[in-house]
């Protein structure tokens, strides 16, 4: 169990105290290492809407603290997978799985979905206490790739160029965060030689989703400038919210982590609007006629120097 610490982080932040469990084991065999997950949920409460959260490349089920502990201290059970690319496990150069990494990551998220009996079992905490007819997917960078599957995003086959269609109707919700943009000429030299999926199309990812893009954002993967992580945002159909983060790079003010090295923009007035925002998001999609999210964008309109600007569709 890992639970005192994000019970002691919370109580210092002064939010509600969750707990957590770490690691709990999904058999499979074809995958060559079962998936590892953790669980985190408030302490009190009952029919907790779920959220399954993909992460970026080279981190685990450990990262991401500020989203997975802030999303349970207010009533969601958090699920995070370690994907294979995780640099906890650190797979060989060599390894023979590195190439489909992409494919063992959107299997993880429906290992998860198709594992809940086994999760609970495994989590006394929150046995009995999911509501599974609302469960959301989030993601950030390579995770918002993967997540974007489940929530209706295709992309091409490498290995045969068919269309790789994982939407999943269990997913009610999604949040894509720094999420990668269209493909093609798009692309950069590097992504287009090392990431051959990386081509989405997004015209029927129709699950309410809300998308953070930061408008300083460049990174190596496009040609473009920042407005390429608005992408799953303007290529696909409504219902959609985008979050524009003001001065927001590839980490969004800090979201991987506490103390994570790839935040180059730390923000925590940023992260706390992520946070807000992305929370307000999932209550009204996940209960229709909740009006947590046009509260949270009045409250960020009406605030003199804002951490971004929302728009919907």
């Amino acid at each position: 169990m890992s639970s005192s610490s994000t019970e002691a982080r919370a109580k210092s932040s002064g939010l509600p105290a969750v707990i957590s469990i770490a690691p709990i084991g999904l058999p499979s065999p074809r995958r060559g290492a079962d998936l590892q997950v953790r669980v985190s949920a408030p302490i009190a409460g009952d029919a907790l809407p779920a959220i399954i959260f993909s992460h970026g490349n080279g981190q685990s089920l450990y990262a991401y603290g500020p989203l997975a502990d802030y999303w349970a201290a207010h009533g969601f059970a958090v699920i995070q997978p370690t994907h294979l690319d995780s640099r906890m496990l650190g797979l060989a150069p060599n390894d023979p799985r590195r190439p489909q990494f992409w494919r063992f990551r959107e299997e993880d998220l429906a290992a998860i979905l198709d594992g809940l009996d086994r999760i609970e079992s495994e989590a006394p905490m929150i046995r009995g206490r999911l509501d599974r007819s609302r469960i959301a997917v989030a993601g950030h960078s390579w995770g918002g790739q993967t997540a974007s599957t489940l929530l209706g995003a295709t992309h091409p086959d490498p290995d045969d160029a068919s269309v790789v269609d994982r939407k999943d109707a269990r997913i009610k919700a999604g949040v894509l965060l720094a999420t990668p943009g269209n493909g093609g000429e798009d692309l950069s030299e590097f992504a287009a030689r090392s990431l051959p999926f990386m081509h989405p199309d997004f015209s029927d990812m129709t699950t309410p989703t809300l998308v953070v893009a930061g408008d300083a954002d460049k990174g190596g993967l496009t040609t473009r400038g920042s407005d390429w992580w608005r992408d799953a945002y303007d290529l696909s159909p409504s219902p959609k919210a985008l979050f524009t983060v003001y001065g927001g790079e590839h980490a969004l003010g800090g979201i991987p982590g506490y103390e994570a090295r790839e935040t180059t923009d730390e923000r925590p007035q940023r992260v706390a609007a992520i946070q807000l925002l992305s929370t307000a998001f999932l209550r009204s999609a996940l209960y229709p006629g909740d009006p947590a999210f046009s509260e949270a964008v009045a409250a960020l309109e009406a605030d003199d120097a804002p951490e971004g600007s929302v728009e919907t569709k």
